[in-house]
């Protein structure tokens, strides 16, 4: 890697374009009265996924950045259940009809925190509700740590066919200062009895940039985790922000990694991926040569969203629970963050957005190129401009940080299409945030590039 860049461009903070705009641009002005007529105008007959909030953890994380809570005690999960069946059926409501499902996605906190039946019963509530594909991918995420036999064996019995692991690292050292000790048996346990019952498809969440973590410590985590042989790998940054994650602050400021140390972590971790088999995804994915989002890749269809890289082509996402964001065609639309203030909304027979936000057509021109930019590494912007009966100068006139990074050598523009080149795409959300036309207003502090 070139050190000089990294000084340059490693500390900035930007986004990681899981959406454009991003979330810090929503507001109150859409409000439910909107999300629902978007629900109603969802096409007939189209596919929509579903992305479900579960905002409970036992334990607190200190390098968490998700909306979750801690409770020790169940009814406050039972309670909250409840809550996510009434909004399931608002959102019917205001669709005035059953959408047909093609994606369902669980995610937290920490999903299987819930009992066996518990989530059995959820899952067949949706499927009263919604018209679900017989192709559906169900993902559901889990910490191994609280994983019951009883609820591997209902996962199986709800046709979850995909699962994400949270790892973050093996190293005690690690494990200690971030409040997660985890045993790689715990893990492996977890994984074998996931596969036994018929979730096809493992995916592991590592973090670099950690306290106390070296570029040794991630390799040793990573070659342990390989030797599971998930399908998939997710590789992300850990963003430090104490003034919006306040348990953050028991993370010791002084044993996190400067923007070098970071960027070795990271370069570590993927050449120890990609030596054994895996191949690299986008900014921050790597998954095995036959995996669906391999394939995605080479064929062209990756797509990005909230979860990180898929294969879901759905225009519609519907978000339920507590801080779900969903998105239509139209624009984003975000729940109450607080569990009461989303409870509140649901009681009343509403549904719970708090904010959102309305695309405009320059809106889904610049999605159309970041998203590209993000999967792909290359986007044809006067091919994706013309597209979207734009002139390629909306993109490229007075883009000073576009031409900075031409002339740092990070990415070439020939007759059109603009590439990072292969040793730089480590730098690709510096080269997304060129064409983010909120970023200077955004007011919000993010994770580092490198």
């Amino acid at each position: 890697m070139d050190k000089n860049l990294i000084e340059t461009y490693g500390d900035a903070r930007l986004p990681r374009y899981t959406s454009y705009p991003t979330a810090p641009r929503f507001s109150a002005a859409i409000g439910a009265g909107t999300y629902g007529d978007w629900l109603a105008a969802i096409p007939a007959r189209e596919a929509v996924s579903l992305y479900l909030h579960i905002p409970f953890c036992r334990s607190m994380c200190w390098y968490c950045g998700c909306h979750t809570s801690i409770t020790q005690k169940d009814q406050p999960i039972l309670d909250y259940l409840e809550v996510l069946k009434r909004e399931v059926r608002a959102v019917g409501a205001a669709a005035k009809r059953q959408l047909r499902v093609g994606n369902v996605h669980f995610g937290g906190g920490t999903p299987t925190i819930m009992e066996a039946a518990e989530f059995l019963d959820l899952m067949a509530f949706l499927q009263q509700n919604f018209d679900f594909s017989p192709a559906a991918e169900v993902a559901v995420e889990i910490d191994p740590r609280t994983l019951k036999a009883e609820m591997i064996a209902a996962l199986g019995q709800a046709g979850v066919n995909r699962a994400s692991l949270g790892v973050q690292s093996f190293d005690p050292v690690v494990q200690k200062a971030i409040n997660r000790i985890q045993t790689v048996e715990q893990t492996e346990d977890a994984a074998k009895g996931l596969r036994r019952t018929g979730v096809d498809s493992i995916s592991f969440d590592l973090i670099y940039g950690l306290p106390h973590q070296t570029v040794r410590s991630c390799v040793e985590t990573a070659e342990t985790a390989i030797a599971m042989r998930p399908d998939r790998f997710a590789v992300f940054g850990y963003a430090h922000i104490p003034a919006f994650k306040k348990h953050q602050r028991m993370i010791d400021e002084a044993a996190l990694p400067g923007a070098s140390e970071r960027n070795a972590q990271a370069e570590a971790i993927a050449e120890t991926l990609v030596a054994a088999g895996y191949q690299r995804i986008g900014l921050d994915h790597f998954a095995l040569p036959e995996d669906e989002l391999s394939l995605a890749q080479r064929q062209g269809r990756l797509h990005r969203n909230f979860q990180g890289y898929t294969t879901d082509a759905c225009k519609t996402l519907i978000g339920l629970g507590a801080s779900a964001i969903g998105r239509t065609a139209e624009g984003y639309a975000q729940n109450e963050v607080a569990i009461g203030q989303y409870a509140q909304h649901v009681a009343s027979g509403r549904l719970a957005t708090a904010k959102g936000y309305r695309l405009t057509a320059e809106d889904r021109l610049r999605a159309a190129v970041i998203e590209r930019l993000m999967c792909d590494f290359r986007a044809d912007l006067h091919g994706i401009a013309g597209e979207h009966g734009f002139e390629p100068d909306v993109l490229l006139e007075a883009n000073t940080m576009l031409e900075r990074l031409k002339g740092d050598g990070v990415v070439e523009f020939e007759n059109g299409v603009l590439t990072v080149k292969p040793d730089h795409r480590f730098l690709i959300r510096s080269v997304a945030a060129c064409f983010d036309a909120y970023l200077a207003e955004a007011g919000r502090t993010y994770s580092k590039v490198a």
